[in-house]
């Protein structure tokens, strides 16, 4: 057999491999294929994005299924690609030229777009190198970006579809705005986060009387804009005021009195400030009772000429204190309180966002909501875990329409074109005249005949074009050979957070316009948070970079480090040290096949297992390790197929470590010289390490290529099938007795201290002759592994005097001490050590029965002693039950 190195080089063996593996084609899918279909779209990440955990994370999970039904005899397809993220790259090219000292409105939308573009080229493909090295085998030459030029065609395809249906409209609405980055933003791109801010009480006087109303606010500055103020008409408190007028203060604007019982009698004062230009509520209030709104601020969130002389050019927090000061003195304030609310948050700059209204495009959402509540009720898409069904189910069925147009400049433009003779562009709604939706400008307006035709200069909201992910990547709406064979795809692997920006709209996108769900299944993983179970962030200084994991521990380690810890939908809890368990299992996997690759002689290996299976010459051990491996082939299968990731990871590593190399190898060793033990532990080894591969590619491919009569690279081998006539839970019981026994008297020396040299005689009970026929067989696995010189067996065997025991199953295990160790010596031993537990027991008792303690201890210390006390308890029993042997 070939010689392989001592040492495993995770570096050296990733950088080959996946070269050879990209090299020859092996990621690429074939769509002339007669093989069934399986395929994934990867959630692309934005070109401004490096790889952080979450990415780890869910690329791993999606290159194991991947990997998995290459294997399985799938035409595979993983599309990749990236999102060009439009406010988060308009964001860091901005930033560059302010340190240039330059502005984008300097440069003018064409000159700005031609930076963005070549700041994309630089280093928009950053995270597709940073995929590579975490083993993510894509088809490379499929790579899509959402603007390039098939993806675009198809966002304005869809665009004008919508439109023309009348589901797509502009008009004026308050949305969220963010005044830092100047665009409007979904409603699920304005993250709401509790802040603690005041209520402030401030009088509006009644006009043509000494009396006035109190009304409270969390933002005064908004008041310069008020045209009402609301009240229940069933509040007996403001009765009297009807037909009479309030004087906005400070402004000294006449306000109505308005009666709603959308007014909450108990919140506040009960009288509420309607403020239409600023507040959702207050918008709604304002259309049903005729009010016009008056918009007091700037688009960067700045007071405008409506707040006012004083306040114009003030920001608007700065407004805010000088008008309490304004009131103050004019005797119109009475006080402020805490007052601990949500407000909503940019998702990218993390500006406080500013409700604003404002002409926008939306899209008409619940049309497109109820096929994609239908299917999923029906099963036809299925969540994973199913807790998230309920979760998507809720937002759907109470879903707002979506605003999707952007005041910025990198994105997709809109579509659209203004007559400037029919329409003016800055006010026109979509169904005026001169309002039209073309992907080319049209030559003349239909209308007038007039060619002074202007585009809509937003763009839309970067989800519109990754709604349409799943198919616009297979070349739609131009029908393919990829788009009929690929689509629906199989499994959307992604994150919960982006359940509503882009889980929901792909399957009202696909079943708009592909009439068929996009996606057979969704996993939804949990999220990365550090081992005090904090989510990761930079600020916080406790990110774990994965490259760095890679490049300390090797990529095959992060893989299965990860997963293996990652239950179905749980957050995961991770450290640096985490990644040792994949290390030393890569490690572990080497070493055995290393041993094995240079104990083997190569004409011992090829042949059929299942016709080598019928030898009835082969042992115990030997229909033991097949029982067991095709166990743990079938187990792994089964629960990749129910995206049950760590469970695959753990049964595999149970196997190849424990199984395998702890016990079947050693048992090995006793044969090893003959064929049928070489064929075993060749087989074995190909076998699991073909199991393996999904999870840990790197280490697998570079055995693999090392083993004799394997052709050809271990990702396009078959995944191993399982024969279910070689598992037998007879077989794995009696090999079970056997462990366990060895186990037994492994752990009594251990605990007598017996030296590993000495040879010791034991003494087993066994309940019936069935299980003694069954050990003597057996025998010389006992006396090896545990280096036992004579073994006694039998249902009448008798405990000898002064030995330890140990209750193994339905047999009793007995080991003599006498002229094995020092029994006097270790009598005192052991009654130091019960003295010293009994006095860490007692402290313990201490604690937990000082209430003062147990009452204002953090719980998890108090937790701790509780744990501590069970533990000295365990203890000092075991330590009286071996005093109680020698005796």
């Amino acid at each position: 057999m070939q010689e392989i190195p001592k040492v495993y080089n995770p570096k050296e063996t990733e950088e080959k491999w996946y070269k050879e593996w990209e090299g020859k084609g092996y990621f690429h899918a074939d769509s002339g294929t007669k093989k069934k279909p399986y395929s994934i779209v990867i959630p692309p990440p934005n070109i401004t994005g490096i790889l952080h955990m979450g990415h780890a994370l869910n690329n791993t999970i999606q290159d194991i299924l991947v990997r998995f039904k290459r294997m399985s005899g799938f035409e595979t397809l993983w599309m990749p690609g990236t999102d060009h993220a439009g406010i988060a790259t308009q964001n860091v090219v901005e930033k560059r030229l302010s340190k240039e000292g330059k502005h984008r409105e300097e440069l003018g939308r064409e000159e700005f777009l031609k930076r963005v573009w070549k700041w994309r080229e630089e280093y928009g493909s950053t995270i597709i190198h940073q995929l590579k090295r975490l083993g993510c085998s894509c088809d490379w030459e499929r790579t899509r970006f959402t603007m390039d030029e098939g993806l675009s065609e198809a966002v304005q395809e869809v665009f004008i579809r919508l439109y023309e249906k009348g589901l797509i409209y502009r008009g004026d609405y308050i949305i969220n705005w963010c005044p830092r980055c100047q665009t409007a933003l979904s409603d699920e791109e304005s993250e709401h986060r509790d802040v603690q801010g005041m209520f402030y009480h401030i009088k509006y006087p009644i006009k043509g009387t000494n009396e006035h109303v109190v009304v409270a606010t969390t933002r005064p500055e908004t008041m310069l804009g008020d045209v009402a103020v609301a009240v229940n008409p069933k509040d007996k408190r403001y009765k009297h005021l009807k037909g009479k007028v309030l004087e906005l203060p400070v402004l000294k604007r006449e306000l109505k009195i308005i009666y709603d019982e959308i007014v909450d009698k108990e919140f506040g004062t009960g009288a509420l400030k309607v403020t239409p230009a600023h507040d959702p509520i207050d918008f709604q209030l304002g259309q049903k009772h005729g009010l016009k709104p008056i918009n007091v601020m700037n688009p960067d969130a700045t007071m405008n000429e409506n707040a006012g002389e004083t306040y114009s050019g003030m920001d608007r927090l700065e407004c805010r204190e000088a008008l309490i000061e304004d009131l103050k003195e004019r005797g119109l304030f009475i006080k402020s309180e805490p007052h601990r609310h949500a407000v909503g948050h940019c998702y990218r700059c993390h500006t406080m966002v500013e409700p604003r209204l404002s002409l926008q495009w939306f899209v008409k959402m619940k049309p497109l909501a109820k096929p994609a509540i239908e299917v999923v009720k029906k099963g036809k898409i299925k969540f994973h875990p199913t807790r998230w069904t309920k979760v998507y189910l809720n937002w759907m069925e109470n879903i707002r329409d979506w605003c999707i147009s952007r005041q910025i400049w990198w994105g997709h433009r809109i579509p659209v074109y203004y007559c400037k003779a029919c329409v003016d562009p800055v006010k026109a709604k979509d169904k005026d005249a001169g309002v039209i939706a073309s992907k080319e400008k049209p030559k003349k307006c239909p209308k007038c005949g007039g060619t002074d035709l202007v585009q809509d200069t937003d763009v839309l909201d970067t989800w519109f074009s990754s709604w349409l992910w799943p198919f616009s990547t297979f070349g739609w709406p131009q029908k393919n050979r990829d788009l009929k064979l690929f689509y629906p795809t199989g499994c959307l692997v992604t994150a919960q957070e982006i359940i509503f920006f882009w889980v929901a709209r792909m399957i009202m996108s696909g079943l708009e316009f592909m009439k068929e769900i996009p996606f057979k299944d969704v996993y939804i993983h949990g999220t990365v948070r550090d081992d005090t179970g904090t989510k990761m962030s930079k600020s916080l200084g406790n990110v774990i970079d994965p490259l760095e994991i890679i490049d300390e521990f090797g990529c095959d380690a992060l893989r299965f480090s990860i997963i293996s810890i990652t239950s179905t939908g749980q957050d995961v809890f991770l450290s640096k040290k985490r990644f040792e368990t994949g290390r030393n299992f890569a490690n572990k996997v080497w070493n055995v096949s290393r041993f094995l690759l240079t104990n083997l002689k190569q004409e011992n290996v090829p042949g059929d297992l299942c016709v080598f299976a019928k030898d009835p010459s082969l042992t115990l051990a030997d229909r033991w390790i097949l029982s067991r491996l095709y166990e743990t082939i079938d187990s792994v299968t089964k629960s990749i197929e129910k995206y049950r990731f760590n469970e695959a990871a753990n049964t595999i590593y149970d196997f190849i470590w424990h199984q395998f190399c702890d016990w079947y190898v050693e048992f090995s060793k006793l044969t090893i010289d003959q064929k049928k033990t070489q064929f075993i532990l060749y087989k074995v080894l190909e076998k699991s390490l073909r199991t393996l591969h999904p999870i840990m590619p790197f280490i697998t491919e570079e055995i693999w290529s090392l083993l004799p009569h394997e052709e050809g690279s271990i990702m396009v081998n078959k995944w191993p099938h399982v024969n279910k006539d070689l598992i037998d839970v007879k077989i794995d019981k009696a090999m079970d007795s056997i462990i366990e026994q060895i186990t037994a008297i492994r752990t009594i020396r251990a605990t007598w201290r017996i030296e590993p040299i000495k040879r010791i005689e034991v003494v087993i009970k066994t309940p019936n002759k069935a299980t003694t026929k069954s050990l003597n067989e057996n025998i010389d696995y006992i006396k090896r592994l545990a280096r036992v010189d004579k073994i006694d067996i039998g249902e009448k065997a008798k405990k000898p005097p002064k030995s330890a025991t140990a209750v193994v199953g339905n047999m009793e295990t007995y080991i003599p001490l006498a002229g094995i160790i020092d029994l006097e010596k270790e009598g005192a031993r052991l009654k130091k050590q019960i003295d010293q537990v009994i006095g860490w027991l007692d402290n313990t008792k201490k604690k937990l029965s000082n209430k003062k303690f147990v009452e204002g201890a953090p719980k998890e210390v108090v937790e701790q002693q509780k744990t501590r006390q069970k533990e000295l308890q365990e203890e000092l029993k075991k330590l009286k039950s071996n005093l109680s042997d020698l005796k």
